[in-house]
């Protein structure tokens, strides 16, 4: 099986650099620049499950061919259009795409773009950072990919890429009911996004306030509420899960959203937040504190627009 990852940033070159540790064919689908520098001073992760400095294969997208049996996504939501433009000459007419992105939005654009057919399910649970230097940092405990098939035709091509797992340094599961995993990241993903940007803080400094972990767990029920309308309730052990991730007292996690913004950089609020808002509205949800996190982001949206247009 040939793998081409996009991009080796913090995501992709994490998970796909575990890869090509293993010895699976793998190819980054990468910047002139990061090509250069790659090639210098190889892929380099750090992490608590063991450091890597490794020797990867490089394209750049003028020289990419449709030799590929599948690609692994991981660009953010708003860089989709141009990440869809730079794999499509890569996979031509047979390629299959693996989306290890945020949310359920992104599914459509695929669709539409290569056929459901050629789109499997993915979403991968991590945190982790490109350095200036260009080294990659995991900086947390978990590192895990879920993926399956969104069409029974997908089967075969799961079961290759299952193979080219065997023995990878991060932990992996194929499911048949993909979607629902995704859902389930999704409500997680929402609620750390939206409580901690709203507060600008980290789980164990908002849990330490008054009305931290009310606020905390307000907004997990809501985001809940609505992944339930929607066919795909989270489960009892998993809601637990979460409520004990995001209160944990003294903890320093937050989401990558949070980081985003301090830098004053783009951020996937309108992915995250304003789509899991929609859904809430249509299906007529009272979520008063999912809008002031979503309404948060969208403000912060308006106000960067503003400044870099007044530049």
């Amino acid at each position: 099986m040939r793998i081409l990852v996009l991009g080796a940033g913090a995501v992709g070159g994490y998970f796909g650099g575990r890869l090509a540790g293993n010895g699976a064919d793998v190819t980054f689908l990468v910047r002139p620049k990061r090509a250069e520098r790659l090639a210098a001073e190889g892929l380099r992760i750090a992490s608590r499950f063991g450091d890597a400095r490794l020797k990867v294969n490089c394209v750049t997208q003028d020289h990419a061919k449709p030799d590929y049996d599948l690609a692994i996504l991981t660009a953010k939501a708003y860089d989709l259009g141009s990440a869809l433009d730079a794999i499509a000459p890569a996979l031509g007419a047979r390629g299959h795409v693996l989306p290890l992105l945020n949310g359920m939005a992104q599914l459509q654009a695929l669709d539409a773009r290569f056929g459901r057919e050629r789109v499997l399910g993915g979403v991968a649970y991590i945190a982790a950072t490109l350095a200036p230097d260009g080294e990659i940092r995991h900086l947390n405990d978990f590192h895990r990919v879920v993926y399956g098939p969104r069409a029974a035709a997908q089967k075969p091509l799961c079961e290759a890429f299952a193979a080219a797992l065997q023995g990878v340094n991060f932990d992996w599961k194929q499911l048949d009911n993909v979607e629902h995993a995704m859902w389930d990241k999704w409500v997680l993903l929402a609620t750390l996004a939206g409580i901690t940007c709203l507060m600008r803080a980290p789980v164990g400094d908002i849990v330490a306030t008054g009305a931290g972990e009310r606020l905390t767990l307000a907004l997990l029920g809501e985001c809940a509420a609505v992944a339930r309308a929607e066919g795909c309730a989270t489960g009892q052990a998993a809601l637990e899960n979460y409520r004990g991730l995001l209160t944990q007292k003294g903890s320093a996690f937050t989401a990558s959203m949070l980081r985003d913004i301090e830098s004053g950089g783009p951020t996937e609020g309108d992915h995250i937040l304003g789509a899991m808002l929609a859904l809430a509205r249509k299906h007529s949800l009272s979520s008063p504190t999912l809008e002031v996190a979503a309404t948060h982001l969208e403000a912060y949206a308006a106000r960067r627009r503003r400044e870099s247009s007044a530049k």
